[in-house]
């Protein structure tokens, strides 16, 4: 790791080189120093300049910075006014989905035959795991006992 000379710190490798005095030797301003020079596009979306950056430059398309109470201190105007669908609007449909189809009746009785089956299976794993604790228990006992 490299460490910087000449009174720099760390975060100046990430900061964008500066226009006036204090700016670093052999690198180009950011911009001309005397601002763009070409007028923004119309409808420019970039920051709006008014507040303590100074007025807006010539060629300036943006919106003015005005809210309810009159201009705002940030310049933001709040979001452009949106137009609702006509009532009534749906996209358009191109496939159709197949119909659900029906499901196969039940049978009730097999089905509780199955639960019946299935629950004995269920109570005779737990008494084999019973009598197996019961017996585990009985030999410790003994051992202590013994």
């Amino acid at each position: 790791m490299t460490t910087p000379s000449g009174g720099s710190t760390p975060d100046d490798y990430w900061r964008r080189p500066g226009t006036g005095a204090d700016a670093l030797p052999n690198h180009p301003p950011a911009t001309p120093p005397g601002g763009p020079t070409k007028p923004p596009p119309s409808g420019y979306a970039g920051p709006t300049p008014s507040g303590p950056t100074g007025p807006p430059p010539s060629g300036y398309a943006g919106p003015p910075p005005s809210g309810p109470t009159g201009p705002s201190p940030s310049g933001y105007a709040g979001p452009p006014p949106s137009v609702p669908p006509p009532s009534g609007w749906r996209p358009p449909v191109h496939l159709q989905p197949a119909p659900p189809r029906r499901l196969p009746p039940q049978d009730m009785a097999d089905l509780d035959a199955a639960e019946q089956r299935s629950q004995r299976v269920t109570w005779g794993f737990g008494a084999a795991a019973g009598v197996v604790l019961v017996v585990l228990f009985c030999l410790l006992c003994s051992r202590v006992i013994f």
